[in-house]
């Protein structure tokens, strides 16, 4: 039986050059969302700061249009609603609770290894504020490791483990139900539930950390995430609240 959520729309693609480039074509061109934008080949696959990616074949590809009715601040905490349901999406697929754990920003971990990634875009049009949140899983294949940073997380994918494919329509639904609960969560009564289970999941909390930043490298230890959703680290210069950065783990590579 297909699960799907109520008032969500979804459109499927053989071959997208990017489903965060489509969806932000349709939100010009009036679409509301929400709607997931599915492509079973993306040609021009990309990472946070405009880094290319390779989804490689098999692989998820897709993107959520949505029109939220807050400011970009807010907009962006669904992030961290993305890496929620795409944890609980995979627990369904395969049935495995243990394996699984979240990387602040927008990083899903299996076994310690890059298993999929998050990319919010946003951007304002006639209709106002529009958020797209892309997300790439490896569930056939790993990326081909040129187009991994060095230092990050060996990537891994989902079959190299379970020892079974799930094809991307296949995991799209347990994902699109599980993103309008905890969005629906979210409308109800705010980040801090939203926030509670993420940390519930978070690797290396409570562990030293290096943090890269565009001006500096700070090391400290992983405190929290703060209620803005900025990560925060205990160093020798006190607290440290960073809304963005790049996050490196010693025993990566």
């Amino acid at each position: 039986m297909d699960n799907w959520p109520e008032g969500v729309n979804r459109e499927v693609f053989q071959t997208l050059d990017s489903t965060n480039a489509e969806a932000i074509r349709q939100a010009g061109n009036g679409a509301c969302g929400p709607k997931w934008f599915l492509t079973l080949e993306q040609t021009q696959s990309r990472a946070r700061r405009g880094r290319p990616w390779d989804s490689g074949e098999g692989n998820f590809s897709a993107s959520l249009l949505m029109r939220p009715e807050c400011g970009p601040e807010q907009a962006a905490l669904r992030s961290f609603i993305a890496a929620l349901a795409l944890r609980e999406a995979l627990v369904e697929v395969c049935g495995r609770e243990d394996i699984f754990s979240l990387k602040w920003p927008n990083d899903v971990l299996l076994n310690n290894r890059k298993l999929a990634g998050i990319l919010l875009e946003s951007g304002f049009d006639a209709s106002g504020m529009y958020l797209c949140i892309g997300i790439g899983v490896n569930l056939a294949n790993e990326p081909d490791p040129s187009f991994v940073e060095e230092g990050a997380f060996a990537p891994i994918s989902l079959r190299s483990v379970i020892g079974s494919k799930i094809e991307p329509e296949e995991f799209l639904t347990p994902l699109a139900a599980a993103f309008d609960r905890w969005e629906t969560q979210f409308q109800q009564y705010g980040f801090t539930p939203i926030r509670n289970e993420w940390l519930n999941h978070a690797t290396r909390l409570g562990e030293v950390i290096t943090a890269k930043l565009m001006d500096r490298t700070e090391v400290g230890t992983f405190e929290t995430v703060d209620e803005t959703g900025a990560i925060v680290l205990r160093t020798s210069k006190g607290l440290l609240h960073l809304p963005a950065a790049e996050i490196f783990f010693e025993t990566e590579g």
